[in-house]
């Protein structure tokens, strides 16, 4: 443990697994007290468990984050707790692969909803509490698939795109309030859905990692050494950023291919 955030209030969600469950571990062993949030109260409690075991701090806040009153809840039940809000990790979401022809209307709000609307409900409740304090870090998770096009996922690269925007925006709005909030945007990661999914398609993991310029698909603890980053006062002077955690996908001219 190092200490970087020894002592400040973070609220990580979609904590309960993947991204957000490394995030919360490492932020809890850099010294934060984190708030583990997730829609299922099973994970969100597995993750606190492991954090306690760990030494850390933490504590599990069901709710959904696509509802406004939950993200309201969220927030304001931290600050009563604990006093204050150093921290706010805007990590869930999510998205299935569907061509635009083939796509609902339900599909497309739905992701809409999860990936976007839910991050908008995060920085603005947090804004509310760290613009007083004069203080604070806000951070967000987008995706490769905001920065260039995917096929099949127009609807979450979209919302995936419009929380870049909203992080810049929102950056240059209150960056002379003392809060910073910035975005980071992680490639594949090599969790075991996601392997399985790749071993279905005719490239195969192999064929996936080579098209990688650092051969290998990313780990979810690389994202949260990012994010504990961010939330520390190394990147103090970092606002309003977009930081793709990928291998190296972003800076090459096309993406890898599935088939």
């Amino acid at each position: 443990m190092d200490g970087r955030l020894e002592g400040r209030i973070a609220i990580v969600t979609g904590a309960g697994s993947g991204i957000g469950r490394a995030s919360a571990k490492k932020m809890a062993s850099e010294g934060a007290v984190v708030v583990v949030n997730d829609i299922n109260p099973e994970t969100a409690a597995r993750t606190v468990a492991e954090i306690l075991a760990a030494g850390g701090r933490a504590e599990a806040a069901f709710g959904d984050v696509t509802i406004r009153t939950d993200v309201d809840t969220l927030i304001d039940g931290a600050v009563e707790r604990h006093g204050r809000l150093d921290i706010v990790h805007n990590n869930a979401g999510g998205g299935t692969t569907v061509p635009i022809l083939d796509m609902s209307d339900e599909h497309f709000l739905g992701d809409i909803e999860l990936n976007l609307h839910s991050v908008f409900f995060g920085i603005r409740a947090a804004l509310r509490v760290m613009v007083p304090q004069g203080a604070g870090s806000i951070i967000s998770t987008s995706s490769g698939a905001g920065l260039g096009a995917v096929p099949g996922l127009a609807a979450y690269g979209s919302a995936k795109a419009a929380v870049i925007m909203l992080t810049r925006c929102a950056a240059v709005e209150y960056a002379h309030t003392g809060v910073r909030i910035n975005a980071i945007a992680p490639g594949s990661m090599g969790t075991p859905a996601f392997g399985q999914w790749l071993d279905s398609m005719p490239v195969g993991l192999a064929g996936y990692e080579a098209q990688i310029p650092q051969n290998r698909l990313g780990r979810p603890e690389e994202i949260a050494d990012a994010a504990a980053w961010l939330a520390s006062d190394e990147s103090s002077y970092v606002n309003g950023a977009v930081i793709p955690v990928d291998g190296g996908c972003w800076a090459k001219l096309a993406s890898p291919k599935f088939d």
